[in-house]
């Protein structure tokens, strides 16, 4: 086996930096010069441990180990004549130079604990929600010490407990609802009487929230990795405090410590949430009976997704929004005009370019002030439920950020480096609490990210690269950017567009509305950007975001061999109408 390029790359700084340290010492640096920094890094175990001679093996060969050796060895008598320190050099030659064929993963492990004996943990992550349970378990995986702190009864943050999780048990279920209550299976040529048991429906979302937050326990005890229940607060660079619920007090040590605390409801400024009928997306989630008519404010993913929860289950839901679309920041403006005018066909009412002056409860009636953007006129509405959706704010109070110095922004979210790494060297922060999109899996993206980045690994993430997905029906999904935003950068594009109408399996299923439609480099051909509304939106944008994260040209996704029959074929057909002017099946 050959040398590993990464090995012969290292092997020739080494000889550069021999030359420049002899250069060094003609000049007269002195033993302190954190010029010589570097050399002791040359070996480093975490690097060492990269140094595989092919990608397929996952050891560090033995050949690679002793010239490893040799280089170190070198390094020894230099550092020694130009530093004179000899027990420092020999004990670094000791720890790093001699290693044992391992790996990665062991390595990792021993590197990131051999300073951590006299602390409680290596790792502290704050939440436990997407990005801090998953960031939880990779850095056990990686060997570390970790510790999760959660003040919540269970695991799973907003999204499993109160937010993604059971809102599309309740998309999916009034859905089923929806088609056997209005005539599709029908249609289809199933019969019977359907009835709404509301109690049941609940029920089945609440266990499905069990099971999954359930299940992060699991993976908790199976990749031991500890926890504290309560609220936890930074008192130091290296320590979190965690307040209990019976009062008592935790103190933990950590070598990091990694803020993934969320975020919470922003509110309406004027309006008091009580959970019962003036209610936040957790309220909306658990409502006792179906309202006669639902009032939501904000026209944006949480709004339309549990507007069209009550819609279905028979409510006459009425959408109010500030800008001038629906789908909230990202969304393509002809997908946007599309969505709305399904979700209207649907019985869903929108007033855009509207804000939302007050409300007035009185009894079970509520009474919603309204203002146009446009001319300024002002309208009242009656409803007997209410809805705030106007978006999330970053979970930053009471972290004890103000203990270590660390400032937030404007919008309460804390500034990161390219390894979420603050102001402050040894704390970290992922998620909703920084700049981004607040998705599930972006906060879980940055959580691997970040704990590989600690461990010494490569930190990259693409936000080009993050889809967004709308769980209506139909769904709506994209990724990359929209037509506003490349004539907004001056970039010449070209537009694949594919019917679901003219996809095969979209006919069997009956249910073809939407379309695909793709954006790509004139020149290049490069895709640029993905927008879907239709059926399977959301199982369909992972192919999209794969193909947009390595630079696929549309003529390479038209040239893939797609199942037939599947939604997946409509991606190809657009791809292909971008590429040479016209897809197959279409005309």
């Amino acid at each position: 086996m050959g040398r590993s390029p990464l090995l012969s790359a290292e092997l020739a700084t080494l000889t550069k930096t021999t030359e420049t340290t002899t250069a060094h010492k003609k000049q007269g640096c002195n033993a302190g010069d954190t010029s010589f920094v570097p050399l002791m890094r040359l070996f480093r175990v975490e690097q060492l441990c990269m140094l595989c001679s092919d990608s397929s093996s996952e050891f560090l060969h033995f050949s690679d180990a002793i010239s490893a050796f040799i280089r170190a060895f070198s390094l020894l008598i230099a550092s020694i004549h130009l530093q004179g320190n000899f027990l420092s050099v020999m004990y670094s030659l000791c720890r790093q130079a001699i290693v044992n064929p391992v790996s990665r993963k062991a390595v990792y492990g021993t590197s990131i604990r051999a300073f951590s004996s006299s602390q409680d943990a290596d790792l502290v992550v704050i939440g436990a929600g997407p990005g801090g349970y998953v960031a939880a378990i990779k850095a056990a995986q990686l060997g570390m010490k970790t510790v999760c702190v959660e003040k919540g009864a269970t695991f799973g943050g907003t999204c499993l407990n109160v937010g993604c999780i059971p809102s599309k048990a309740m998309l999916n279920n009034s859905h089923f609802y929806h088609m056997a209550k209005h005539g599709d299976l029908h249609n289809r040529g199933i019969e019977g009487q359907v009835t709404l048991n509301l109690d049941t429906m609940l029920k089945a979302k609440e266990k499905s929230v069990k099971d999954l937050t359930n299940g992060v326990a699991m993976l908790f005890k199976a990749n031991k990795v500890g926890s504290v229940n309560g609220h936890g607060t930074i008192t130091g660079p290296n320590q979190v405090t965690v307040k209990k619920a019976d009062g008592s007090t935790e103190i933990i040590n950590s070598r990091n410590i990694l803020i993934a605390s969320g975020s919470e409801v922003t509110p309406f400024p004027g309006i008091s949430i009580d959970e019962k009928q003036i209610v936040s997306s957790t309220g909306a989630l658990c409502l006792t009976k179906v309202p006669k008519k639902l009032i939501v404010i904000g026209a944006g993913v949480i709004g339309l997704e549990l507007g069209s929860v009550w819609q279905r289950l028979g409510a006459e839901v009425t959408a109010i929004e500030f800008l001038g679309s629906i789908g909230g920041a990202g969304i393509d403006g002809e997908l946007a005009k599309n969505f709305q005018r399904s979700l209207s066909t649907q019985g869903f009412k929108f007033l855009l370019n509207t804000k939302v002056i007050g409300a007035q409860q009185q009894g079970e009636n509520i009474t919603v002030t309204v203002e146009s953007n446009k001319d300024n006129k002002q309208q009242t509405i009656d409803c007997d439920a209410l809805l705030v959706a106007i978006g999330r704010r970053p979970y930053t109070d009471n972290l004890g950020l103000d203990n270590v110095g660390l400032k937030t922004d404007n919008r309460g979210r804390i500034p990161v480096n390219d390894h979420f790494q603050t102001s402050v060297p040894s704390i970290y922060a992922i998620g909703d609490v920084i700049e981004g999109p607040m998705l599930a899996h972006k906060a879980e993206d940055e959580g691997i990210i970040a704990v590989e980045g600690i461990a010494g690994g490569p930190v990259h993430i693409d936000y080009n690269c993050i889809p967004s997905v709308v769980y209506t029906h139909p769904e709506v999904a994209w990724v990359g950017q929209n037509e506003e935003q490349l004539k907004e950068k001056n970039i010449t594009y070209k537009i694949g567009k594919f019917p679901f109408s003219a996809n095969s399996r979209a006919k069997t299923n009956n249910d073809a509305e939407g379309f695909v439609k793709v954006l790509s480099d004139k020149e290049s051909d490069r895709l640029l950007g993905v927008h879907i509304i239709g059926p399977n939106a959301g199982e369909m944008i992972a192919e999209a975001t794969l193909a947009l994260e390595y630079g696929a040209s549309c003529e390479d996704i038209a040239r893939v061999c797609h199942p037939h029959p599947t939604l997946s074929e409509a991606f190809r057909e657009a791809n292909l109408h971008a590429y040479c002017g016209k897809p197959i099946n279409s005309i």
